[in-house]
């Protein structure tokens, strides 16, 4: 009978420890890049949620101040912000608080996206509709961000 000469392994190879490296960085390169990306989504829905609130908040004053609804189609600047309105529109002619509220939402468009920019369109019919559009850009991509809210006042 013949012997058999069992060898006794006494570690890993060298190779195999590379190999082990590899696939762990691997690992952790797709681990990094998933918590990039979940970053930038989540900084997107908050850009977004912003979007959504100050269209509402719009939408509300229009639908409040129902004898100044032609106003907040015109093209407002920062002069237009009339510290007489702040108290509720107390002292203020319907037209001066709607350009007043517009003056203002544009300023804290500005303060809350990147680019942010508003506009507010009245479309004629029965019923009358209003069409508030909201866009902003965000860093890294080429195209501007939109939200479009349609309501009746």
């Amino acid at each position: 009978m013949r012997k058999i000469k069992r060898r006794r392994s006494r570690g890993f190879s060298l190779v195999e420890v590379l190999v082990a490296l590899v696939v762990l960085s691997v690992g952790l390169l797709g681990i990094a890049a998933l918590y990039v990306e979940s970053l930038r989504s989540g900084r997107t829905a908050l850009l977004r949620s912003q979007a959504v609130i100050l269209a509402g908040d719009m939408a509300d004053r229009i639908r409040a101040n129902r004898r100044g609804l032609d106003a907040y189609e015109a093209t407002v600047t920062a002069s237009d912000i009339n510290a007489a309105c702040e108290t509720a529109g107390a002292g203020c002619a319907p037209d001066e608080l709607a350009r007043h509220e517009k003056a203002v939402w544009l300023s804290e468009l500005q303060r809350a996206l990147p680019g942010g920019t508003g506009t507010i369109d009245w479309q004629d019919g029965n019923p009358d509709t209003y069409v508030i559009t909201i866009t902003w850009a965000e860093s890294g991509q080429a195209e501007q961000n939109s939200y479009v809210l349609r309501f009746q006042a």
